[in-house]
């Protein structure tokens, strides 16, 4: 019989998708002005001047001088809404989908394969359920506040696109948001299999100096969340960029008469701006993304850790009281 992971909640899942909810929180909150920027290079069409740096400073300066700090966090409340639902449904989805994929053992390895088939479904579920959220996102982050267009907030925003567009407005993109489900599963392959490896390296140590595993060493360092993090998503990025400026340039409604559908948004854009135009944003994006992805991995695991040693404690403790 496979030996029970200590678990706060009555499911395991449910410790990683509170992980996962407050992960998404707290990244949303360190790097919202940044991905305001990401969208907004992304939706552009023009070439900006300068380097990368420069790009963010001025764009950045710029949006402070016109709207204040308040811009800067513009669309904030979707924004949190997005990754905050989106990280904590993705690990509830994969961690249940990995349970059962090992007949319930906690400790059974999985294949690459297997962690790629766990990692997309859970990826196809949450785009499709979180999908509404993006659109009144990208919406909010490319208007101006003043703008007789702005939504307000995300239930006006929903209340706007079906007014205007029907129910189907909320789900522009979604076959893009799918094909993104590539970069997640790709980035959790590499992840995965980073993790495992350090987690061998450190039970080695422990045996060489005669040390005891238990649930409250049962964790890697935030330096090595942080490179694992980092070099999975480098590597799932380089693949996957160019569906997530087809995406934005879609479900940007400023725009919607340049790019009505996916196949003319790729032929305009590789017309008009060739390959460049694939990855424009990126410089911006990786900037973003890579804190974005390390804060969202080292708040992810500590919680995930925090919540099983603390479960592993009151079930001890409880084990003593039958004594």
């Amino acid at each position: 019989m496979a030996q029970r992971t200590p678990s706060f909640f009555s499911n395991a899942a449910y410790d990683h998708a509170l992980a996962g909810i407050g992960a998404g929180t707290v990244a949303v909150l360190c790097m919202n002005p940044l991905d305001l920027l990401k969208v907004k290079f992304q939706v552009a069409t023009t070439n900006p001047t300068g380097g990368v740096g420069k790009q963010i400073w001025y764009s950045l300066r710029d949006i402070h001088r016109q709207e204040g700090w308040k811009g800067l966090y513009r669309g904030l409340g979707p924004n949190i809404a997005g990754n905050a639902s989106s990280w904590g449904l993705y690990f509830l989805f994969y961690n249940m989908l990995k349970k059962r994929a090992t007949d319930g053992d906690p400790s059974a390895p999985l294949s690459s394969g297997s962690i790629l088939l766990c990692s997309a479904q859970a990826s196809a579920a949450t785009a499709i359920m979180t999908n509404p959220i993006w659109v009144v996102k990208v919406r909010m982050f490319t208007t101006r506040p003043d703008s007789p267009n702005a939504y307000r907030g995300v239930f006006h925003g929903f209340s706007s696109i079906i007014r205007s567009e029907g129910v189907l407005g909320l789900f522009r993109g979604t076959s893009l948001a799918l094909f993104g489900v590539s970069n997640g599963a790709l980035q959790f392959v590499v992840y995965e299999r980073m993790k495992r490896w350090g987690f061998e390296v450190k039970k080695k140590q422990f045996a060489l100096a005669g040390r005891e595993w238990t649930t409250e060493v049962d964790k890697l360092s935030n330096t090595a969340y942080s490179v694992m993090s980092g070099g999975s998503k480098i590597a799932a990025l380089a693949v996957t960029y160019p569906y997530q400026v087809v995406r934005s340039r879609i479900q940007n409604n400023a725009t919607t008469h340049l790019y009505p559908t996916i196949p003319a948004t790729i032929r305009r854009t590789w017309t008009q701006e060739g390959v460049r135009g694939f990855y424009r944003g990126l410089g911006t994006n990786l900037v973003r993304v890579l804190p974005g992805t390390c804060v969202t991995f080292v708040v992810y695991e500590n919680i995930a850790w925090l919540l099983k040693s603390t479960a592993a404690k009151r079930d001890r403790a409880a084990r003593e009281l039958d004594l």
